[in-house]
Order: structure tokens, then sequence, then C-alpha cells
């Protein structure tokens, strides 16, 4: 298999991550017979230096005409005053933006999985984290409240007041329940859509729609639950879930209380996805300028977003074993970057974390 992945480094420890998962996917070429072509484009505050736009038309052009994209981080430092001084439209996160638009990503997947040899981090008891926690959030990315229309006015009675409209349409939510069941499709077979259909209309539209588009998955369970119960049974339960498909608003919430039970957030990776197979694919953390060009940047995230592209965008998904694999047996190993060290462990580098997952993808 032949394949074109456009690199977008961006800032601080961008370079760094984006280098070492390039690497672990040439390893796993040559291992099974693929050719993946690498091409470094600009985006974020690099880009902004160079061409005076967060996001270049080049980038753009470029981006579209990829099988996929692998991105780092963008941003400068908080006490940047460049980055200060620029409107928010040309500073280096509307990049991101941007090319997410372009690209007509309406779905964000966000996995989050606690590995057995970093169980101990976990916030959550012993007894529950020893279960395991596997599961996949995909949230709707481009439409419900935070896309909605909105506005604010003066009421005689109770005064000024703001609102913000909550709406979905069938199209928004079929594409994204596709996305979730053919998502299963390929892990536990089981999606459980979350809502809040006791209350909203929207939910009730959406929980409709989902089991409409399910029939079609007829080797996928699906089942609902409330927004308020899910966010209960994350911690009380995480090992129940497989996939979770919901809204922007509860995907956003849900996503980040899931990243914070499996105890450290330089562990995951993210994609985002449209009606195509071309992808952009990135850890969750930020650029962590402060740690820029120090060798103390933890690559795994953007390794395991490597994996990510590997079994959602190429369908190899033998290849993305292997890469997580290679992290797995690094881990248990007892390897740890600084972010994630614990007494009795042996701290290492980035580039010699790396190294050790480079050299164990078989």
């Amino acid at each position: 298999m032949k394949k074109h992945i456009v690199v977008l480094a961006g800032d601080g420890i961008g370079p760094e991550i984006t280098d070492a998962a390039v690497e672990a996917l040439q390893k796993v070429a040559a291992l099974y017979g693929h050719e993946f072509e690498f091409e470094h484009c600009l985006m974020g505050l690099c880009a902004i230096k160079e061409t005076g736009e967060p996001l270049p038309e080049e980038t753009v052009k470029k981006c579209l005409a990829s099988d996929s994209v692998l991105l780092g981080a963008v941003g400068g430092a908080v006490n940047d005053p460049f980055v200060a001084s620029l409107p928010g439209n040309k500073r280096p996160e509307a990049g991101l933006l941007a090319i997410r638009k372009a690209m007509n990503l309406y779905s964000n997947i966000r996995p989050a999985k606690l590995w057995s040899a970093l169980s101990s981090a976990s916030p959550l008891r012993k007894d529950i984290s020893e279960k395991g926690i596997d599961l996949v959030i995909v949230r709707e990315l481009t439409g419900g409240i935070y896309f909605g229309e909105r506005g604010n006015g003066t009421d005689p009675e109770y005064g000024y007041y703001a609102w913000d409209k909550e709406q979905y349409s069938v199209k928004e939510i079929t594409r994204i329940a596709k996305i979730a069941c053919e998502m299963a499709q390929g892990r536990r077979k089981k999606v459980t859509s979350i809502d809040k259909a006791n209350v909203l209309d929207s939910s009730r539209l959406w929980r409709k729609i989902v089991h409409e588009v399910a029939k079609d998955y007829p080797d996928v369970t699906v089942e609902d639950m409330l927004v308020d119960n899910a966010a209960q049974q994350l911690v009380k339960d995480p090992s129940q879930f497989d996939v979770i498909v919901t809204s922007n608003i509860f995907g956003d919430i849900l996503s980040d209380e899931a990243a914070m039970v499996t105890g450290s957030i330089g562990m995951l990776a993210s994609s985002s996805l449209g009606d195509t197979k071309c992808g952009l694919y990135e850890p969750i953390h930020g650029s962590a300028p402060d740690i820029a060009g120090k060798d103390l940047a933890n690559p795994i995230a953007t390794v395991l977003a490597g994996a990510m592209m590997l079994r959602d965008s190429f369908g190899l998904f033998e290849e993305a074993k292997a890469l997580e694999s290679a992290v797995e047996k690094v881990l248990d190993m007892g390897y740890r970057t600084a972010d994630i060290y614990s007494e009795g462990m042996k701290k290492v580098s980035g580039s010699e974390m790396r190294k050790l997952i480079v050299e164990n993808i078989a």
C-alpha cells in the first residue's frame, strides 16, 4: 500500500513528537511492505512567522490532496508578546479550526485507554481501574449549540439575557452515527448513544435517527443513556463502554472526563474525520513551549495517533496493533518519560522513548 501523509509539525514540542511518529510509521511500512510518503507543511505560529497566516493556502491544498494528515501541536507561550498582539483570526489556534473546516471534518474521535502498566495513575479505585478502560468517544464536531444561532436581549422582568440554540438535523446525526457504528464493527461491536431525550427535542431526534442508522449494522448493539447518567457511569465503571456517540457539547465534556480517568493526558490521541477516509490525527495535549527543545516531550500520544491513522483511514488493523503493542511493551518494561514517571520506574528522555518504541515494533 502506498500512502501520502502530510505532516503539520506545528509549534513547541510539535516537531519532536511528529518526528517520533513518522519514524514509527516508517518502521511499520518497512516491516509490512508499505510505502508512506511524508510531506511537511506549515501551520500555526511557525506559519505565521514565515507567511503571516496561521494556515497558508498552500498547506490547505496539500492536506486536501493527501491520504491523511498528522498534526503535532500549535500555539506559542501564553506570555509571548508577539502572540498576544495577534488578532483572534490570526492566532496559531485559528489554523486548527480552519483546517478542520477546509477538510470538512465533522467528527472528533477520542480514544480513552488505561494502559495496565499505568493503572496506578488513574484516580479511580483500584478495583475499578484494574477492570480496564478502553473506550472511544465519537463527538459531533461542527453542529449543536456551539454552532447554533445566539443572541441577547432585555426582559422587562428579569433584565438582560443571552441565549444559544441547540439544533441538529437528520443529516448531521446520520453521518456521525454511521461513523460510530463502523468504528464499533472494528472493536467490541457496542455503541452507547448519549443524549438528554427526557428533556430536549433535539435529543429525541438524535435518539430516533441513531437507531434508524443502526438497522444497517445488525452486528452492532446500540443502547441509549442520558448524559447525566453517563457522567456517573464513566467514573463508576468505564469498562462497560466501547464506542460512545454524542453531540458536540456533551462530547466536549465527557471526552475530558474520560481523559481524566485514564490518569495521563500525555498518552491520549485523537482524530477528526468527515465524509472521506482522509482524516486529521493528533495528540490531545498542547504545544508545551516551556519544554520544547529540552528532550522532555512524551511522544506516545502522537505515535498512537499514527496507529489511529493506520486503522481508521488506511484499514491497516494489524499494523496499528503493532504500534500499540510496541508502546505497551515499552511501558511494561518500566520505561517512563518525566510526565508519567513514578518511583521505581526507569526515567527516559523523549528521544530515548522514541527509540525504544521503534525498536519494539514487530
